[in-house]
Formats: structure tokens, C-alpha cells, sequence
């Protein structure tokens, strides 16, 4: 039997209204869904609750759903009366009258007139469709299994490269390695957890050769921003293992996926400047890189320095000695900067200033600087000795 308003908000029929919106209030908070994870039962039971306020919240409402109560309550007696009403011929003070015997024209049959005919046991037999439905039934299954797999082996490798970053951002190189290839056995080839296991691989543990292989797995996967610097990993592990070959390729790759990737400028123009002693192509990679080299870090003072030493090689002494001065301007205690500028005032013919800036290369530490400042100090006329005292 279904509850009036009166039984769900659990107040009487002569409640106050503010009787009623107290009831109201207490069980809208009770049954309210967020409080029990969106159940299905206590949303019903919600929705009751604020229709019955709807109703005997409104004193106009509320009055002609009393009528209405009224009228039902007289409906329902009316019924209870008529049930209880009967005719005298179907009872006998209050007792049912008992059935009518059955009616029988003849004794019944013995066993000899009784014949028993065994039914024959009906061969279950398949057709197409049943064979159909139940290989759809098995795929589905399968398919099932597999994709809640996939989807645990998802969740755990992502969750175990998530642990590898945080180890490696706090040095637990150890640790980092360990949940990089914990990740990789859920997600074989994930592009993520390769490459960072390659810089464990490269920075912490010097193993260039297993670096290599999982900067090769990476790369296929990796997004535009990350081959350059791929490729920029891999070079500088065939620099270690003596293959500048396939390094220098590796760099050129670098550049052309990403020109802004400094570093791989820095050297691919050093294997020009030394090895290839191409000094014109060298500076063009080293001004390149110097535009998108951080400011005053030592990557934009090695960038100078070398393109500093083309330029020397290019006869440019003046676009030489700049960069010098521009280099002590990121390191101020750089002997060996003092010593190049000390080279290009030999080639200018300012020996005085020569031997000046040999003096403070050799005041910075810069051992190389005392041969050529002895040979500089001596032409110029300035001995050699005072020279020395001047150091002591």
C-alpha cells in the first residue's frame, strides 16, 4: 500500500507548517543522492520527499490534497463494506460449503486394460544459427579478456613511468631505471618510458651501448619536439663510442628536424672546426645555435669561444676578439680566453697588449699561456723576470 505525504515526510495530518519543513529539511539531507553514491533507491526516495513538500509546503495545496484524503478515506470504506456483504447461499453460519462430489459412471480401468507407450527421447540437434550465436558469444568473451588486459597493463605501465620520473627527479637513478623497464614490460615500445630509461642509460650508469638501443626503439614513436632530441642522444653516444660518423649524422639530423636544438650546433660546427678544419661553415653553425642558446650559460660560452677560433682561422680578428670579450663577460676568470685574445693581439701587432693578456691567462691558471708570454714579453723588450716577479 502506497504512503500519503503525511507517512513519507513521517508527520501527522494536523502537522504545522513548520513541523512540515523541518521534516522536510532532515529528510532531504538524509536521503540526498551525493550522500550515498548516486543509489538509484535513495534518489526516489528524495524525489518523494520534495514532492510531498510541494504539496503540504503550500497551504492552498495542502487543503485540497486533505479533501482529496477525505474522499479516498470514505471510497475505501464504502469497498470494505460491500466485501463483507455475502449471500446467505454460499455460506452456512460463517463455513463454506464443502464441493460436490465428483460424478463417476464407472469403476476405473485395472492394470491389465492400461497401455503404456514410451515416448522417444528427441536428439538435440544445432542449426547454423545456434552455431552462430555461440562462436559471436565465445569472440565476445575473448574480446572482453583482452581488452581488460590491455586496459591493466595501460594503467600499470603508465603508473610505473609516473614513479620513474619522480624517482628521477630526485637522482634515484637506480630506482627510475627499475620502474622505466617495469613499465615497459606492461607497454612494450612506449616511447615515454625508452627515452627517459635511455638518459639513465646515457647521464648515470655510462652505458652508451644500451642507450642507443632504446633511443632507437623510441624514435619511431616520438613526437616532432623530442626526435631532434633523440637524435642529439644517440650522437653523443657514437661520439663516446668512437663512430664520429654515424655521430656527425646523427647531429646533422638534429638540426634539420629542430634548428633551435643548440647543443647539436655546438657539435656538429666543433667536428668542422677540428676535424675538418672547414672554418666557414663552422661559424655559419655557431652563429645559428647563438640564437637559441640560453643567455649567459656556458653552452652560449663555448658557442662563442669557437666561433671565436673559426673566426681567428678566417683572419677575422676584430669579430674574434669580440666574441672573446663576450665570453668574459659569462666567464670573467677564463684563462684561456685571456690566451686567445692574446693570439689575436700577436696577429694585430700589439705585442704589449699580447703579453698582457698572457700575463693574466697565466694568473688564471692557464698553463699554456707561459711559453707563448715569454716569447711575447721577450720581443717586445719587457724581461722576462720582472714578468715572473710580477706573477709572484
Amino acid at each position: 500500500m502506497s504512503q500519503n505525504h503525511y507517512q513519507v515526510l513521517g508527520v501527522s495530518s494536523s502537522a504545522s507548517a513548520p513541523d512540515i519543513k523541518r521534516a522536510y529539511k532532515r529528510l532531504a539531507v538524509q536521503y540526498h543522492p551525493d550522500k550515498h553514491g548516486g543509489s538509484t533507491l535513495y534518489e526516489e526516495l528524495f524525489k518523494a520527499v520534495a514532492t510531498a513538500y510541494h504539496v503540504l509546503g503550500d497551504p492552498g495545496r495542502r487543503a485540497q490534497y486533505d479533501y482529496q484524503l477525505q474522499v479516498a478515506a470514505r471510497r475505501a470504506e464504502e469497498a470494505r463494506r460491500q466485501q463483507q456483504y455475502q449471500q446467505h447461499s454460499q455460506r452456512v453460519y460463517g463455513v463454506p460449503m464443502p464441493p460436490p462430489a465428483p460424478l463417476r459412471t464407472r469403476p476405473p480401468a485395472g492394470a491389465q486394460e492400461r497401455h503404456y507407450r514410451p515416448i522417444p527421447r528427441q536428439k538435440v540437434q544445432f542449426t547454423r544459427r545456434d552455431y552462430w550465436v555461440t562462436a559471436l558469444a565465445a569472440l565476445g568473451f575473448l574480446l572482453f579478456i583482452l581488452s581488460v588486459k590491455v586496459t591493466m597493463d595501460h594503467v600499470s605501465g603508465v603508473r610505473n613511468y609516473e614513479r620513474g620520473v619522480a624517482a628521477y627527479a630526485q637522482a634515484n637513478f637506480e630506482g627510475a631505471h627499475s620502474y622505466f623497464t617495469d613499465a615497459l614490460h606492461f607497454k612494450p615500445g612506449y616511447e615515454p618510458a625508452l627515452r627517459r630509461r635511455g638518459e639513465v642509460e646515457q647521464l648515470a650508469h655510462r652505458n652508451y651501448a644500451a642507450a642507443l638501443r632504446d633511443y632507437r626503439a623510441a624514435l619511431p614513436d616520438a613526437e616532432a619536439p623530442y626526435r631532434a632530441k633523440l637524435w642529439l642522444r644517440m650522437g653523443q653516444c657514437w661520439a663516446i663510442l668512437q663512430q664520429p660518423d654515424s655521430a656527425q649524422f646523427a647531429y646533422q639530423q638534429a638540426l634539420q628536424l629542430d634548428s633551435t636544438v643548440a647543443r647539436a650546433g655546438l657539435l656538429r660546427g666543433e667536428f668542422l672546426l677540428f676535424e675538418r678544419q672547414q672554418f666557414a661553415p663552422a661559424a655559419k653553425l655557431f652563429s645559428q645555435a647563438l640564437r637559441h642558446a640560453p643567455a649567459q650559460s656556458r653552452l652560449q660560452a663555448r658557442l662563442l669561444t669557437f666561433r671565436g677560433l673559426a673566426q681567428f682561422k678566417l683572419r677575422q680578428f676584430d669579430a674574434a676578439q669580440s666574441d672573446y670579450w663576450d665570453v668574459l663577460t659569462i666567464t670573467p676568470r677564463s684563462g684561456q680566453v685571456y690566451f686567445l685574445l692574446g693570439r689575436v693581439a700577436q696577429q694585430q701587432r700589439r705585442s704589449e697588449q699580447a703579453c698582457d693578456y698572457f700575463q693574466k691567462a697565466i694568473l688564471q691558471g692557464y698553463g699554456f699561456a707561459r711559453a707563448a708570454r715569454d716569447t711575447t714579453c721577450a720581443r717586445t723588450g719587457q724581461p722576462v723576470g720582472q714578468v715572473v716577479k710580477a706573477e709572484r
